[in-house]
């Protein structure tokens, strides 16, 4: 488990904190004893976990682009972190397809900006770069899955935009960082799962809406298979990384964190274990055969976290499932979110 005694008074910044993942990640850190500052644009939807779960009361919160270099620099040069853990991004692939310039320019350029400016600040000794199973040249036959020194690349424009920013990533290690006391490590993870998660076109938060509207539920690619997990694994994945970098230079590479032993899951096979869970049944229908291309499957190995830094996943599938269900039937009963969230991740400190 993840260390209090590293994390006690550690100054954190996190890019895209008001987001899904990087409000999870807050909370986290937070709960760990961290002293996190988070610089983001704003919420990425209406309802959002950021204000749902009163994270703006755990971290000092500046609103912020990372297109805006000097901006960015200006905040990591006033708060002088010890680790930075970059998430902001535009991070839906239908979205990449609508609008493929502001794509490429947050999740790539964007990137540069964060590590230049990190390059800068000298009380910096991590960085986690987040980026996205999909960084991968995925020819959707599924006959593995995906190692860490697999090919880069992606056919939609998120996929490729992260691709590129692995790209970069590696370059400022190998150009900047190598041999500096600065050390950075790109996390790919698979599709997560978890309460809190609003955004257009992924699979809970249209469901959950489904059943909070008309119970109509249209999904895009129902055999489509994923890498299933609950946010909160491989974000405790991205927390012990960022230990291990603060004294080991051999981290600073790339890494997975997917489900491990779990059979493939398609989007069908979820929604159905969601409808039991929910104990309502739901109207699914099928779109437009011009839906945008996704890989048919992705599956990632996870191998090396688990020999190099003792992480496995705490929740299976089903339990990820479950947790998720959980938070969303709570925000469906009007309960506090903010005091259940906390809950979660109390309890999953305690697997």
């Amino acid at each position: 488990m993840a260390s209090s005694s590293f994390w006690n008074k550690k100054k954190v910044f996190i890019t895209g904190h008001t987001g899904f993942k990087g409000s999870w990640l807050t909370l986290f850190l937070t709960s760990l004893g961290a002293e996190v500052v988070g610089y983001s644009s704003h919420p990425p939807s209406i309802p959002n976990l950021f204000e749902q779960g009163n994270v703006a009361k755990e971290c000092t919160s500046i609103k912020g682009d990372i297109t805006d270099y000097d901006s960015l620099f200006h905040a990591l040069k006033q708060h002088n972190p010890d680790i930075l853990f970059h998430l902001a991004a535009q991070p839906i692939v239908t979205t990449s397809y609508k609008n493929p310039i502001e794509t490429f320019k947050t999740n790539v350029l964007g990137t540069v900006h964060v590590l230049e400016a990190a390059k800068h600040i000298e009380s910096i000794r991590g960085i986690i770069n987040v980026t996205s199973d999909k960084c991968y040249e995925n020819d959707g036959s599924g006959n593995r899955a995906f190692v860490e020194t697999d090919r880069l690349g992606g056919f939609d424009p998120y996929s490729a935009s992260k691709a590129c920013a692995e790209l970069v990533a590696t370059s400022y290690q190998k150009s900047f960082f190598r041999t500096n006391t600065l050390h950075l490590a790109s996390v790919r993870a698979g599709n997560v799962i978890g309460g809190g998660d609003w955004a257009e076109d992924r699979l809970f938060p249209d469901i959950i809406r489904a059943y909070l509207q008309d119970g109509t539920l249209n999904i895009r690619s129902k055999n489509a298979i994923r890498p299933w997990q609950h946010v909160l694994d491989p974000l405790h994945g991205y927390i012990l990384l960022a230990e291990k970098l603060w004294i080991d230079a051999e981290c600073a590479a790339a890494w997975n964190f997917g489900p491990i032993n779990e059979p493939n899951r398609t989007v069908h096979n979820v929604i159905q274990s969601i409808m039991k869970l929910w104990n309502k049944p739901l109207t699914i229908l099928s779109p437009h055969t011009n839906t945008p291309y996704e890989s048919p499957i992705l599956t990632l190995d996870s191998t090396k976290a688990v020999n190099k830094l003792g992480w496995t996943p705490k929740l299976s599938t089903d339990h990820s499932i479950a947790w998720t269900v959980d938070w969303y039937k709570k925000y469906a009963f009007g309960e506090n979110m903010e005091s259940f969230t906390r809950q979660q991740i109390d309890a999953f400190k305690n697997l």
